[in-house]
């Protein structure tokens, strides 16, 4: 395996935009602030490229049970298969959530940067508007 420096949890970030559901498994995620995170979208993802400033999405931090859902989600893109088929999920707002998760968070999106180095590739910088936690332990990267 390649060089890893943290120990991130595993994400599934989702949302519903002109009636297509759209998902990815992000692993560059973090909270910087009571209520805001950071997430790097990589310039392949067609889910990043939706993704708009103002928009609601849906961040599930999966629990350790999910290993399956963060493969497959993070297997293709939205727009060649439906992501979502056999998997229990809520939508609130167009932003879309994994049951049992071990966080669910509803992001206002507030800026999408373009870094030095990173340019083509999406930060998401974004506001949690609601949360939930649930007792299930997180996923991490070294346990995909």
């Amino acid at each position: 395996m390649a060089f890893m420096a943290f120990n991130h949890s595993v994400n599934v970030v989702g949302f519903n935009k002109n009636d297509v559901n759209y998902c990815m498994t992000c692993a560059w995620a973090m909270q910087v602030d009571y209520d805001k995170v950071v997430m790097l979208l990589g310039e392949q993802s067609v889910t990043g490229s939706k993704i708009m400033p103002g928009d609601i999405i849906g961040v599930s931090a999966l629990s350790k049970y999910q290993r399956e859902i963060a493969l497959k989600i993070g297997d293709q893109h939205s727009d060649e298969v439906n992501k979502l088929e056999g998997i229990q999920y809520q939508e609130s707002e167009g932003a879309i959530f994994i049951m049992n998760a071990s966080r669910l968070m509803k992001v206002r999106v507030i800026e999408i940067l373009h870094l030095k180095g990173i340019e083509s590739d999406n930060l998401i910088y974004g506001k949690i508007v609601e949360k939930m936690e649930t007792v299930f332990p997180f996923l991490n990267m070294c346990d995909v």
